[in-house]
């Protein structure tokens, strides 16, 4: 057989050879320490064979630590630790673990709705031939980006006028006329008197606790709300109706507030939004109500500022009474109120801007 031609480190610059007469004399690396003592005594012209004695490894050891140290310089010396035993399941097993687990059980034949991870392991070895622990499972799911959540509903909008409303909406947040202001409006209710869940810091294990209730006497109390675009302040009014004359009221009261200029009020298609009276007063009064699309009301910008109202003054409370109620809400919305800054840049970048956008699949 053929002797394999020698090989040798390449030739060093001063600061090279400086750096590594220093890596072997100060790494605590026992392989960085190996590594960097053959590529020293290649450079001093050691053969391969002379070096394997030196540090009781094979001439193949030695070659290829030479090779990869003229490839990629000192990179070549630090250790690449892999770190535990080869993964036991390739991509292609856990491809098909995450598409089982993705799968309603009814489909695969099963007698359930939903997968636990015990049912889950079953099925996979009876069926897929994959033998694998519950905590193995979890594993491979979670960093294949699969997690246990809850399921959401969506509502379907399937009005005619879906795109001409949507497009008005959209309009007048992206371009608000000169001629007035853009106003969104709803109510925000029923409140009534009942410990509501929330969340909190607390010691582990001593989360604060709140009465149960099964009855509640003392009614309900409704919240007429209105988001300004122009400044993002909030205005509200608590009312024990939310028929139509106290809607109209609140209209009223947005027009004192505003006196100048054409108000365009983003409201829902809720009935007493679109009553006569109303509608005759607002058109009268330089107020256009401008209504959503059925089952969208996500169109209007004041839903995500109730999400807020409800998660600092309603969860994790249990108010005595509502006066007790409404002066938190109202402390609430007035600091909101000296925090906020304009309402810009409404879903942006958002598949609802899409001309291609289908109503139906929101």
């Amino acid at each position: 057989m053929a002797r394999a031609p020698e090989v040798f480190a390449r030739s060093l610059e001063p600061e090279e050879a400086q750096r590594l007469v220093k890596i072997t004399r100060s790494t605590r690396d026992r392989v960085r320490l190996r590594r960097s003592g053959i590529v020293l005594a290649s450079t001093q012209g050691r053969s391969a064979g002379e070096i394997a004695a030196m540090f009781a490894a094979s001439e193949g050891y030695v070659r290829e630590v030479i090779h990869a140290f003229n490839d990629s310089g000192f990179a070549a010396l630090s250790p690449k630790w892999r770190g535990g035993r080869p993964a036991k399941f390739g991509p292609a097993a856990r491809d098909q673990i995450c598409r089982i687990a993705a799968c309603q059980p009814a489909e695969l034949g099963l007698p359930f709705t939903t997968w636990s991870l015990t049912k889950l392991v079953e099925y996979l070895a009876e069926h897929a031939w994959i033998r694998a622990s519950t905590e193995t499972v979890r594993q491979i799911l979670r960093k294949e980006g699969v997690s246990w959540q809850a399921t959401k509903t969506w509502k379907a909008s399937k009005a005619p006028d879906f795109v001409a409303k949507k497009t008005r909406i959209l309009d007048l947040y992206d371009r608000p006329p000169t001629d007035g202001r853009v106003i969104c409006v709803d109510e925000f209710g029923p409140l009534n008197l009942q410990p509501r869940p929330g969340r909190g810091w607390f010691p582990r294990g001593r989360p604060a606790r709140l009465r149960a209730t099964y009855t509640r006497t003392k009614g309900i109390r409704h919240m007429f709300a209105a988001l300004d675009l122009a400044t993002g302040q909030m205005f509200y009014r608590f009312r024990d109706r939310k028929r139509w004359p106290q809607f109209l009221d609140f209209c009223k009261q947005l027009r004192r507030r505003f006196p100048a200029g054409k108000l365009y009020l983003v409201c829902d298609n809720y009935g007493p939004h679109g009553k006569a009276e109303v509608t005759a007063w607002c058109a009268a009064n330089g107020i256009e109500l401008v209504y959503t699309p059925t089952n969208a009301s996500w169109l209007n910008w004041i839903e995500c500022e109730f999400t807020a109202v409800r998660y600092f003054t309603l969860d994790g409370s249990d108010y005595p009474s509502h006066a007790a109620q409404e002066a938190a809400i109202a402390g609430y919305l007035r600091w909101r109120n000296r925090h906020c800054h304009p309402k810009r840049h409404f879903a942006v970048n958002s598949k609802i801007r899409r001309p291609d956008y289908l109503p139906n699949v929101a």
